[in-house]
Protein backbone atom coordinates (compact mmCIF):
# COMPACT_ATOMS: atom_id res chain seq x y z
CA UNK A 1 0.00 0.00 0.00
CA UNK A 2 1.59 3.70 -0.67
CA UNK A 3 1.53 6.66 1.25
CA UNK A 4 -0.72 8.13 -1.78
CA UNK A 5 -2.92 4.95 -1.96
CA UNK A 6 -3.25 5.06 2.18
CA UNK A 7 -4.22 9.08 1.70
CA UNK A 8 -7.25 8.40 -1.25
CA UNK A 9 -8.25 5.45 0.80
CA UNK A 10 -8.24 7.87 4.18
CA UNK A 11 -10.66 10.51 2.46
CA UNK A 12 -13.27 7.60 1.47
CA UNK A 13 -16.45 6.73 3.61
CA UNK A 14 -16.98 3.23 5.22
CA UNK A 15 -19.09 2.24 2.72
CA UNK A 16 -17.01 3.15 -0.04
CA UNK A 17 -13.81 0.68 1.33
CA UNK A 18 -16.05 -2.53 1.74
CA UNK A 19 -14.76 -3.78 -1.13
CA UNK A 20 -11.66 -2.67 0.09
CA UNK A 21 -11.72 -3.82 3.34
CA UNK A 22 -13.20 -7.18 2.59
CA UNK A 23 -10.31 -7.98 -0.28
CA UNK A 24 -7.58 -7.36 2.43
CA UNK A 25 -9.36 -9.45 5.13
CA UNK A 26 -9.81 -12.42 2.63
CA UNK A 27 -6.07 -12.66 2.48
CA UNK A 28 -5.59 -13.63 6.12
CA UNK A 29 -8.69 -15.71 6.80
CA UNK A 30 -7.00 -18.45 5.34
CA UNK A 31 -4.37 -17.92 8.28
CA UNK A 32 -6.38 -15.92 11.12
CA UNK A 33 -10.34 -17.29 10.37
CA UNK A 34 -12.67 -14.54 10.98
CA UNK A 35 -11.42 -12.83 13.34
CA UNK A 36 -10.50 -9.53 14.99
CA UNK A 37 -6.66 -9.78 14.02
CA UNK A 38 -8.10 -10.55 10.85
CA UNK A 39 -10.27 -7.34 10.72
CA UNK A 40 -7.07 -4.87 12.08
CA UNK A 41 -4.78 -6.39 9.63
CA UNK A 42 -6.91 -5.32 6.66
CA UNK A 43 -7.53 -2.16 7.78
CA UNK A 44 -3.30 -1.82 8.20
CA UNK A 45 -3.10 -3.14 4.73
CA UNK A 46 -5.71 -0.13 3.36
CA UNK A 47 -3.94 2.05 5.40
CA UNK A 48 -7.27 2.93 7.45
CA UNK A 49 -7.84 3.22 11.21
CA UNK A 50 -9.22 -0.46 12.26
CA UNK A 51 -12.44 1.54 13.86
CA UNK A 52 -13.26 2.08 9.91
CA UNK A 53 -13.94 -1.56 9.50
CA UNK A 54 -16.77 -1.51 12.61
CA UNK A 55 -18.41 1.38 10.57
CA UNK A 56 -18.22 -0.44 7.29
CA UNK A 57 -19.12 -3.99 8.57
CA UNK A 58 -21.41 -3.41 12.08
CA UNK A 59 -21.95 -7.07 12.76
CA UNK A 60 -18.59 -7.54 11.98
CA UNK A 61 -17.18 -10.92 10.16
CA UNK A 62 -20.90 -12.17 8.79
CA UNK A 63 -21.51 -8.90 7.15
CA UNK A 64 -18.22 -9.95 5.28
CA UNK A 65 -18.98 -12.82 4.58
CA UNK A 66 -22.60 -11.53 3.14
CA UNK A 67 -20.64 -9.20 1.11
CA UNK A 68 -18.26 -12.05 -0.44
CA UNK A 69 -21.15 -13.70 -1.17
CA UNK A 70 -23.08 -11.04 -3.13
CA UNK A 71 -20.21 -10.70 -5.05
CA UNK A 72 -19.61 -14.10 -5.73
CA UNK A 73 -23.70 -14.05 -7.01
CA UNK A 74 -22.80 -11.50 -8.81
CA UNK A 75 -19.60 -12.81 -10.39
CA UNK A 76 -22.21 -16.21 -11.25
CA UNK A 77 -24.64 -13.82 -13.52
CA UNK A 78 -21.82 -12.31 -15.29
CA UNK A 79 -20.27 -15.23 -16.44
CA UNK A 80 -23.61 -16.63 -17.31
CA UNK A 81 -24.63 -13.55 -19.19
CA UNK A 82 -21.06 -14.54 -21.37
CA UNK A 83 -21.69 -17.74 -22.21
CA UNK A 84 -24.92 -17.58 -22.94
CA UNK A 85 -27.97 -20.21 -21.08
CA UNK A 86 -30.58 -19.65 -23.78
CA UNK A 87 -30.28 -22.31 -25.79
CA UNK A 88 -29.85 -24.44 -23.00
CA UNK A 89 -32.23 -27.35 -21.31
CA UNK A 90 -33.36 -25.98 -17.68
CA UNK A 91 -31.24 -28.89 -16.01
CA UNK A 92 -28.29 -28.05 -18.31
CA UNK A 93 -28.74 -23.92 -17.09
CA UNK A 94 -28.88 -24.95 -13.32
CA UNK A 95 -25.96 -27.11 -13.83
CA UNK A 96 -24.28 -24.30 -15.55
CA UNK A 97 -25.27 -21.74 -13.02
CA UNK A 98 -24.23 -24.39 -9.57
CA UNK A 99 -20.89 -24.66 -11.40
CA UNK A 100 -20.29 -20.38 -12.00
CA UNK A 101 -21.38 -19.90 -8.74
CA UNK A 102 -18.52 -22.66 -7.51
CA UNK A 103 -15.71 -21.04 -9.68
CA UNK A 104 -16.66 -17.78 -8.53
CA UNK A 105 -15.07 -19.40 -5.05
CA UNK A 106 -12.13 -20.61 -6.47
CA UNK A 107 -9.70 -17.41 -6.24
CA UNK A 108 -10.55 -17.75 -2.46
CA UNK A 109 -11.07 -21.33 -1.63
CA UNK A 110 -8.38 -21.61 1.02
CA UNK A 111 -10.37 -18.70 2.96
CA UNK A 112 -13.57 -20.37 2.01
CA UNK A 113 -12.34 -23.54 4.34
CA UNK A 114 -12.17 -21.17 7.40
CA UNK A 115 -15.64 -19.70 6.35
CA UNK A 116 -18.12 -22.65 6.21
CA UNK A 117 -16.98 -24.08 9.95
CA UNK A 118 -17.31 -20.09 10.79
CA UNK A 119 -21.06 -20.03 9.15
CA UNK A 120 -21.83 -23.35 11.00
CA UNK A 121 -21.96 -21.92 14.57
CA UNK A 122 -25.38 -21.68 16.02
CA UNK A 123 -25.25 -17.84 16.27
CA UNK A 124 -24.59 -17.83 12.85
CA UNK A 125 -27.28 -19.87 11.43
CA UNK A 126 -30.12 -17.75 9.69
CA UNK A 127 -27.27 -15.79 8.15
CA UNK A 128 -26.25 -19.15 6.43
CA UNK A 129 -29.79 -19.73 5.40
CA UNK A 130 -30.18 -16.15 3.95
CA UNK A 131 -26.78 -16.47 2.35
CA UNK A 132 -27.71 -20.01 0.41
CA UNK A 133 -31.21 -19.18 -0.30
CA UNK A 134 -30.16 -16.05 -2.09
CA UNK A 135 -27.55 -17.84 -4.36
CA UNK A 136 -30.35 -20.61 -5.44
CA UNK A 137 -33.30 -17.82 -6.10
CA UNK A 138 -30.87 -15.87 -8.35
CA UNK A 139 -29.96 -19.04 -9.74
CA UNK A 140 -33.66 -19.86 -10.78
CA UNK A 141 -34.33 -16.15 -11.13
CA UNK A 142 -31.35 -16.22 -14.01
CA UNK A 143 -33.49 -18.46 -15.60
CA UNK A 144 -36.69 -16.95 -15.74
CA UNK A 145 -38.96 -19.37 -13.55
CA UNK A 146 -41.88 -18.92 -13.42
CA UNK A 147 -43.04 -21.39 -10.90
CA UNK A 148 -45.81 -19.84 -7.85
CA UNK A 149 -46.79 -21.20 -4.61
CA UNK A 150 -45.60 -24.32 -3.11
CA UNK A 151 -43.54 -25.26 -6.34
CA UNK A 152 -41.58 -21.63 -6.27
CA UNK A 153 -40.35 -23.30 -2.63
CA UNK A 154 -39.88 -26.43 -3.45
CA UNK A 155 -38.09 -25.53 -6.36
CA UNK A 156 -35.65 -24.00 -4.22
CA UNK A 157 -35.38 -25.95 -1.64
CA UNK A 158 -34.26 -28.88 -3.61
CA UNK A 159 -31.63 -27.17 -5.53
CA UNK A 160 -30.54 -25.99 -2.35
CA UNK A 161 -29.45 -29.46 -1.08
CA UNK A 162 -28.11 -30.02 -4.39
CA UNK A 163 -25.90 -26.42 -4.56
CA UNK A 164 -24.80 -27.09 -0.70
CA UNK A 165 -23.79 -30.95 -1.02
CA UNK A 166 -21.48 -30.16 -4.60
CA UNK A 167 -20.00 -27.19 -3.18
CA UNK A 168 -18.61 -29.44 0.32
CA UNK A 169 -17.89 -31.74 -2.49
CA UNK A 170 -16.00 -29.19 -3.98
CA UNK A 171 -14.48 -28.14 -0.83
CA UNK A 172 -11.83 -31.44 -0.36
CA UNK A 173 -11.72 -32.23 -4.47
CA UNK A 174 -8.17 -32.20 -5.21
CA UNK A 175 -8.89 -33.07 -9.33
CA UNK A 176 -7.52 -30.77 -12.16
CA UNK A 177 -10.07 -28.26 -13.03
CA UNK A 178 -12.34 -29.87 -10.31
CA UNK A 179 -13.78 -32.95 -12.49
CA UNK A 180 -14.91 -34.99 -9.65
CA UNK A 181 -16.54 -31.91 -8.20
CA UNK A 182 -18.46 -31.62 -12.00
CA UNK A 183 -19.06 -35.40 -12.30
CA UNK A 184 -20.70 -35.14 -8.50
CA UNK A 185 -23.07 -32.46 -9.84
CA UNK A 186 -24.20 -34.18 -12.65
CA UNK A 187 -25.05 -36.95 -10.53
CA UNK A 188 -27.20 -35.14 -7.82
CA UNK A 189 -28.72 -33.47 -10.71
CA UNK A 190 -30.09 -36.81 -12.34
CA UNK A 191 -30.82 -38.12 -9.05
CA UNK A 192 -33.29 -34.15 -8.93
CA UNK A 193 -34.98 -35.51 -12.87
CA UNK A 194 -35.58 -39.26 -11.58
CA UNK A 195 -37.02 -38.18 -8.48
CA UNK A 196 -39.23 -35.52 -10.66
CA UNK A 197 -40.54 -37.98 -13.44
CA UNK A 198 -41.40 -40.27 -10.47
CA UNK A 199 -43.19 -37.40 -8.31
CA UNK A 200 -44.78 -36.66 -12.10
CA UNK A 201 -45.77 -40.57 -12.81
CA UNK A 202 -47.73 -40.67 -9.54
CA UNK A 203 -49.59 -37.02 -9.60
CA UNK A 204 -50.71 -38.18 -13.18
CA UNK A 205 -52.17 -41.57 -11.85
CA UNK A 206 -56.21 -41.96 -10.27
CA UNK A 207 -56.01 -43.46 -6.90
CA UNK A 208 -58.63 -44.72 -4.77
CA UNK A 209 -56.84 -43.93 -1.73
CA UNK A 210 -59.64 -46.14 0.68
CA UNK A 211 -59.07 -48.77 -1.80
CA UNK A 212 -55.15 -48.79 -1.00
CA UNK A 213 -55.49 -48.76 2.79
CA UNK A 214 -58.28 -51.96 1.96
CA UNK A 215 -55.77 -54.02 0.26
CA UNK A 216 -52.87 -53.25 2.85
CA UNK A 217 -55.09 -54.34 5.29
CA UNK A 218 -55.80 -57.33 3.75
CA UNK A 219 -52.54 -58.38 3.21
CA UNK A 220 -51.06 -57.15 7.01
CA UNK A 221 -54.19 -59.38 8.50
CA UNK A 222 -54.54 -62.12 6.31
CA UNK A 223 -58.34 -61.14 5.41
Amino acid sequence: MTKKNAKKNKDKTPDELRDSLLSAALNHVAFDGWSAKTHVQAAKDIGVDKGIVTLAFPNGSIDMIDLHAQNCDQQMLEDAEKIGLGALKIREKITQLVKLRIIAENATKEATHRTIPFLALPKNHFASLKILYRSVDLMWKAISDSSTDFNFYTKRMTLAGVYSSTFLFWMSDETEDSVDTWAFLDRRIENVMQIEKAKAKYRNKDFNIPNIWRELGKKRYGN
